[in-house]
Formats: structure tokens, sequence, C-alpha cells
């Protein structure tokens, strides 16, 4: 689908804006919007959160305070943006009366402004970008922008008949471009689920259906191949809890290294383009250096990331694990069978029952990994069991990087046709939902 440019256009004066349409008004935001700074209760006035959805109501994991007082009054109508670098994105036109943090700046627009076009235009990436630029601090991803620096950030503005317009479009066209996210995103479920039930019947019950079965003696486990024998993960493996952040280093011999996190474990693969570095004492190295042949799994977190891993080939030199990333090293089990057993449904299930849970997170000791049955068949069978699983979950994972891909495409247009938009850099006004269909 394209769209048709205005027929002229002006200088807007400013780099982010470039050329804008000939009647729009391109003026500082102080002149569109004033700022709303009254302080409120959050028993008075309920306290919602700015998020990249847009204003909510508050999340469960806000964080709290006593201070009921110490928050600003939004009305519905008006725009709220965290002014904090690190919250980049978190923006929106409100729909209800209530509080926000006082790191949010809170803007009432004139009468001459569209709160829907506005909430397109503030939270577009072009002007997200805008925004941070004017702010101040010492740390560069973690600047605050507030209104004394955002009021002099230029605007290009339609007539309110246009606003209107260009926000019943971006509307309607994102609310599709959303819709077949949401389809990407269920299909990559989808698939997550179909992988994952390959890897558990054929770990727990082997290629081939004929074969005599018996009772595994674990009740959630149920019949496995008769000649398959179930070892506890303590006999067959040690695991190597990583080192805490913090240590007192005081008049030891130091030095810098590689640093696993939970966020470089991820499932099936090692993210590790973004490594952080840490200093420890020089006597503490081999007590966490990780080993080509570890299997890494997570502690903890959301429960998605609860045992999820992969193996650790020594892609690094002298690396070691922070203390939520356990190092499984085993020595009666080859690493890629053990990895593939952790990575099971029945694994999961396993840690999640044995997990210490609170509100969407979990988290498990070394002493319950140690304790988990690891089913070993002979070697030559485990040979046929991973090379089955490898070329099965090939076909998953391609279906898989199609599908982000697909979402990685979506959300491009989405950002790209936003911008164009409300930028005028596309002109929409003879647009309607059945001539774009």
């Amino acid at each position: 689908m394209s769209f048709p440019r205005y027929p002229e256009y002006k200088d807007s004066g400013v780099a982010w804006l470039g050329q804008v349409p000939t009647h729009w008004q391109a003026k500082r935001t102080g002149y569109f919007f004033h700022e709303r700074r009254e302080k409120v209760s959050d028993k008075d006035f309920d306290a919602l959160s700015v998020t990249k959805n847009g204003v909510v109501p508050q999340l469960e994991t806000a964080a709290k305070t006593d201070d009921g007082d110490n928050r600003k009054k939004v009305c519905a109508g008006d725009f709220v943006i965290n002014s904090r670098s690190d919250r980049k994105g978190s923006a929106g036109a409100a729909d209800r009366d209530g509080s926000v943090s006082l790191i949010s700046t809170v803007l009432r627009p004139r009468d001459e402004v569209e709160i829907k076009f506005a909430h397109h235009l503030l939270r577009s990436e072009l002007f997200q970008e805008e925004f941070y630029r004017f702010g101040k601090g010492i740390v560069a991803d973690l600047w605050s922008t507030n209104f004394t620096e955002m009021r002099n950030i230029v605007l290009a503005i339609p007539p309110l008949q246009e606003q209107r317009s260009i926000a019943t479009f971006l509307d309607h066209e994102t609310a599709k471009i959303d819709a077949l996210v949401v389809e990407q995103e269920k299909l990559i479920t989808l698939l997550q689920e179909k992988r994952q039930a390959v890897i558990s019947h054929a770990v727990t019950k082997g290629l081939n259906p004929n074969v005599p079965m018996k009772d595994s003696g674990v009740e959630w486990l149920g019949e496995v191949p008769e000649h398959w024998e179930v070892k506890v993960l303590k006999f067959i493996a040690t695991v190597q809890t990583g080192i805490a952040k913090g240590k007192d280093n005081t008049g030891k011999e130091t030095i810098t290294v590689p640093y696993l996190r939970v966020a470089n474990v991820q499932d099936g693969y090692l993210a590790l383009d973004d490594m952080a570095e840490i200093e420890i004492s020089a006597s503490d190295l081999q007590r966490y250096l990780l080993q080509p042949g570890d299997v890494l799994m997570n502690e903890g977190g959301d429960f998605d990331k609860l045992g999820r891993g992969h193996i650790w080939r020594g892609e690094i030199e002298s690396c070691i694990h922070q203390n939520h990333v356990f190092a499984v090293r085993p020595h009666g089990v080859s690493s890629e069978w053990l990895n593939a057993i952790t990575g099971s449904g029945y694994a999961q299930f396993y840690f999640m029952t044995r997990s210490k849970q609170s509100t969407n997170l979990a988290s498990i000791s070394s002493t319950s990994i140690m304790e988990l049955p690891v089913l070993l068949p002979p070697r030559n069978e485990q040979a046929a069991v991973l090379t089955f699983i490898a070329k099965q979950t090939s076909q998953f994972d391609t279906l898989m990087t199609e599908a982000r891909s697909a979402i990685t495409l979506l959300q491009e247009r989405r950002t790209a046709l936003i911008s164009a938009a409300v930028t005028g850099q596309i002109d929409v006004r003879t647009w309607t939902p059945q001539g774009a269909a």
C-alpha cells in the first residue's frame, strides 16, 4: 500500500522534522501543551503506570511507595511521558483520571490539539529520539528530560480535522499490523510447545514404539523403556554455583573477567553479544571458571527462565558465571544428552514443582537440581535420539526464525507508517477503511 505526498512542503527549521506540509503549524511544544504539575494522593486518584503500551492501571510490578501524596495528577485526555531515557517509549494518552509517578511529565493539550493525534505523534520513534536528546544527566542512558527542555522541541501540527483523519488512519492501520503480530506470536508459542513435546517424548520413550516398558519409579514420569536406567543427577554430574556481585576484595589481587548472566543463557542457545565484566579476586578464578561441556541452567526469574539453558563450548576464554546461573558438569553422561534432558518437558515440570515461587517468579536451588531423575539409554541409543531431536528441532527452529523475522518486518512497517503520517510525509486525508482494503 502506498500513499501520496502533500502538494507543497516547507522547511520546518529542525532536523528531526525536515520538510513538512506548507499549511502545518511548526511551533514549540510549549505552545501546544501546558504542563500539569498538581500533586495528589493515590488514595484520591487511582495510581496509573506509564508503559510502552500507554497509560494503564498501575502494574503489579510497579514500585510502590507510602508517600501517597507524592504523585502527579492526570486527567483523561492528558498525555503522559516518562522523563527518563532508560524508559524510552513509555508514554501515551490517558483515557481516565488518575495519578502517576513524579518522574513522568503530564501534558494538557490546547484546544487546537486532538489528543488521539498527539498520542501517535509523541509516541513516534522520531519524537522519542528528539525528546531524550533534549535531556540532561551525567550518565547517557539515564538522562531525564523535563518540561523545561521539552517545551522547546518544535512540533508540526496540522489543522484539527486533519489531525483526526491521521489519528483514525493510524488507529486502523496499526490495529491491523498488531493483529498480524499477535498471530505470529501465537504461531511461535505453538511451535515452541510442539518442539518441546518432540524432545520430551524422545528422551522419555525413545524412538521404538514397540519396546517393552517398565515403571520408572517416578510417579510423574510414568513408564520408560525397560532397558533404560534412571539415575539421580548428583551421581552423574556436579553443580557449580556462580559468583555473587559485591564480594569484598579489599587487600586482594584482582582481575577483570567476562561474566555470564541470566540474559546470556537462553533456551537452546547462548546470547554472547552483550557480555558484562566483573572484578574478582585472582584466587577465585578457578572456583567459578566455566569449562567446555558445562550444561548451563538458569536458577530462575520469570517462569520461562527457570532451568532454561545450553551447553558451554568455551566460546569465551576465562569466563565465569553469576550466582543465578548454574554450571552442571557431567561425568557419567554426555553434555548433549544431559542438555536434552534438562530442556525437556519432564525436567521443566520437575524444576517448577521444586521451585520457590512468587508472583510470576520462580527459583530453584542447586540441591533440588541435583535430585533430578535422569533417564539413561545405552550410548548408541542416546546418539540416535539426539540425531532425531536435532533434525526435528531444526525444522521447528527454521519456522520460528521465519515468524520472528515477520514480526520484525511488521514492527518496522508500523514504526515507519506512524512516523510518515505524523510528520506529513504521506497524505492520508482522502483515505477510507474501504479504500485501504
